[in-house]
C-alpha cells in the first residue's frame, strides 16, 4: 500500500496507538532516540524526539488502549547484555516534537541465558517478549510497571521448519488473535487460553514473498499492516493483509 519514506534507514516496528491514520515505527541500533508516525502511503508526518534516553537497540512497538506507545530496548545481536528496556511514551498523540519517556528495565531470570529479543505485545497489563531463534525460542513477561524486574519465563517452543526467527509480534484489540512475523511467512495464533499461546491454533500463512519485513500491527481484528526493514535490495514497503 506504500514504500516507506527513504529518510527512514531501518524502519524496525510498526504499531498502530489510537490514530487509525498513523502507523508508528522506529529505527534500531546505532540510530536516532526518535518516533516516527507514517502515512499508509509512507510519509513521515510526525517526528517525535525523546529526550531522555538511548538507542541502544530499539527493536518493537506496542501501545495500551490509553493511547501509550511502548519502545522495546531489547535487541542483543551479542548476546552479552544483562539489563533491558522498555520505555513508555505518553499520549503519543498529543506530543508534538520531543518528549520524555518512562522507564521499565528488566532482568531475566535465572533460568534464561542471555538472548536476543526482537518482539513483544501488551497482554492483561503484561509485556510478553520473544527471543529471535531458528528453533527453540523462550517467551518471557515482565510486568507493565514503571520501575525494574525480573522477567518470568512463560514458555519454550519450536515452529518447526527452517528460517523461522521471529521479527515482530502483535496481538489484536479482543485479544483473541496472535501473529508473528518472519520474512516470507506470518503465524496466526487463535483459541488460547490465557497466555497458553501455542496450546491453541496455529495457522502458518506464507507470503509468496521474502524481504526483511521487521514491523507488524493489526488494523481491526482481522487485518494486519507489515513493514519492511532496508535490505537494501528493495524499495521498503508498507503492506496490509486480511487474515
Amino acid at each position: 500500500v506504500g514504500s516507506i519514506d527513504s529518510d527512514l534507514d531501518e524502519a524496525s516496528a510498526a504499531q498502530i496507538c489510537g490514530n487509525p491514520n498513523i502507523v508508528w515505527t522506529i529505527e534500531d541500533a546505532g540510530n536516532k532516540n526518535n518516533v516516527y508516525g507514517m502515512d499508509f502511503k509512507g510519509n513521515i508526518v510526525r517526528d517525535i524526539d525523546i529526550k531522555n534516553i538511548k538507542n541502544v537497540d530499539w527493536e518493537d512497538l506496542t501501545s495500551d488502549k490509553e493511547g501509550n506507545l511502548y519502545i522495546g530496548d531489547f535487541g542483543n545481536n551479542s548476546r552479552k547484555r544483562k539489563n533491558f528496556f522498555i520505555y513508555k511514551i505518553e499520549n503519543i498523540n498529543n506530543v508534538e516534537d520531543e518528549t520524555i519517556a518512562k522507564t521499565i528495565q528488566f532482568t531475566l531470570p535465572d533460568n534464561v541465558k542471555s538472548e536476543d529479543f526482537e518482539s513483544f505485545f501488551l497482554l492483561n497489563n503484561q509485556f510478553y517478549i520473544f527471543t529471535k531463534e531458528t528453533k527453540n525460542f523462550k517467551v518471557i513477561k515482565v510486568p507493565n510497571n514503571i520501575g525494574t524486574h525480573v522477567a518470568t519465563l512463560v514458555t519454550e517452543y519450536n515452529l518447526k521448519g527452517k528460517n523461522n526467527k521471529i521479527t515482530s509480534a502483535a496481538i489484536s484489540e479482543d485479544n483473541a488473535t496472535v501473529v508473528l512475523l518472519n520474512h516470507d511467512k506470518l503465524w496466526k495464533l487463535t483459541n488460547f487460553k490465557d497466555d497458553h499461546f501455542f496450546e491453541g491454533d496455529i495457522e502458518k500463512i506464507e507470503f509468496n514473498h521474502n524481504s526483511q519485513k521487521e514491523g507488524i500491527c493489526f488494523i481491526d481484528n482481522n487485518t494486519v499492516v507489515i513493514t519492511d526493514e532496508d535490505s537494501g535490495k528493495e524499495d521498503n514497503n508498507i503492506y496490509t493483509l486480511k487474515l
